[in-house]
């Protein structure tokens, strides 16, 4: 099978050759895993600068990129290609997005992330102040029809375009506290701003479908709603202010002939009769060592309406674990969670900087020995 026609057989409920395998991952832990399979003399900063370029448009890779992509059919990753349109808006200030947010790099001694540090509506106290001071992005500010492009050669392949993760934008305009607090003492600010930040998301989904009609076999839909042990926020404010719009969302994807891929952090587990009911088909990460998120559990009560995509621990197994410990956890995973199919085996976040390579590596050829059907 191709990894399209792999992909698409189990989230047809059909079965694959083999479990399909799909890679998320830091760029600095690229880089390390570049330079662990001997595929590039240049240095682990170099490779990284490189992995960060801006751009997903696959007639231009670079060293770097090359040599992940040819890392990843080593290791028999079912490589997902990611579509989405091309900026052509307003000239933007360094460092800052299209909705005015800043940031700047935070070294945390591995590795950095890029982490917000302006909120441009963090200090306006009603919808009024908004809509008086602050321009939301167009959507006519993006050039779809480099689209097509970016799938040339990559037809054999599972392809992800279109999509929403609202709140995670609305808590960058506001501040993270505020947009929390915001949930109690100011919902008429969320939903006015939930509404334009939607609205702009479905419009990309459907002028992306429009692009590449009957060609996406996966939309994604995402929000962080649990921590650790429980949800961050309550299931009242989630469907209040969350549900009723990423179902708009759901249907448009499954109106262009996409699965709904639904990306939840966590133990999201109280929520999850609520997301299957407004459409998702797909769960992801499968974070099983946060509280309530056992495996067992999550297979028995709702496998029959979710496929689960990801699952290898990245809290512990994947960091720290041994070559056994991780050869265990993907024979556990497949034997759980792809009882029956329904699983496509992935970290459960990006993985690490700090995390062996030789682990990972042990998790694809584990995952490719014990994966066959």
């Amino acid at each position: 099978m191709t990894p399209r026609e792999r992909w698409l057989a189990v989230l047809s409920r059909r079965q694959p050759d083999r479990v399909p395998m799909d890679f998320w991952t830091t760029p600095e832990f690229a880089a390390r895993l570049i330079r662990h399979m001997g595929l590039s003399r240049l240095s682990q900063k170099r490779l990284v600068e490189q992995l960060n370029r801006p751009g997903r448009d696959p007639l231009r890779p670079n060293h770097a990129r090359t040599a992940l992509l040819e890392a990843l059919r080593r290791l028999n990753v079912d490589i997902v290609v990611h579509v989405g349109p091309r900026y052509v808006g307003p000239r933007l200030p360094a460092n800052t997005d299209v909705f005015g947010c800043t940031y700047r790099s935070v070294d945390y001694g591995s590795g950095e992330y890029s982490e917000v540090v302006t909120n441009p509506l963090a200090d306006y106290s009603s919808v009024e102040e908004i809509q008086a001071n602050y321009r939301w992005p167009d959507p006519d500010w993006y050039d779809y029809s480099v689209i097509p492009r970016q799938i040339e050669g990559w037809e054999q392949h599972p392809i992800q375009g279109g999509g929403s993760e609202p709140f995670l934008i609305y808590k960058n305009l506001r501040g993270q506290q505020q947009a929390l607090m915001d949930l109690v003492e100011n919902p008429e600010i969320v939903h006015y701003c939930l509404d334009r930040l939607f609205h702009l998301a479905t419009v990309n989904t459907q002028r992306i479908f429009e692009t590449i009609p009957g060609q996406v076999t996966h939309c994604y839909v995402a929000e962080d709603m649990g921590g650790q042990d429980n949800l961050m926020f309550s299931k009242k404010h989630i469907r209040t202010f969350l549900i009723p719009r990423m179902k708009q969302v759901i249907e448009l994807a499954h109106q262009g002939g996409a699965f709904v891929f639904h990306h939840n952090d966590g133990n999201c587990r109280a929520i999850l009769p609520d997301m299957i009911e407004a459409g998702i088909d797909l769960l992801n990460p499968i974070q099983w060592r946060s509280r309530g998120m056992q495996r067992e559990g999550l297979k028995a009560d709702f496998g029959a309406q979710l496929i689960f995509h990801g699952a290898m621990d990245n809290q512990y197994t994947l960091p720290f674990g041994s070559l056994s410990e991780v050869r265990q956890e993907v024979q556990d995973n497949l034997r759980i969670l792809g009882a029956g199919g329904g699983y496509i085996m992935a970290p459960c976040h990006n993985i690490q900087p700090l995390t062996p390579p030789e682990n990972v590596v042990e998790m694809y050829r584990a995952g490719y020995e014990y994966g066959w059907v």
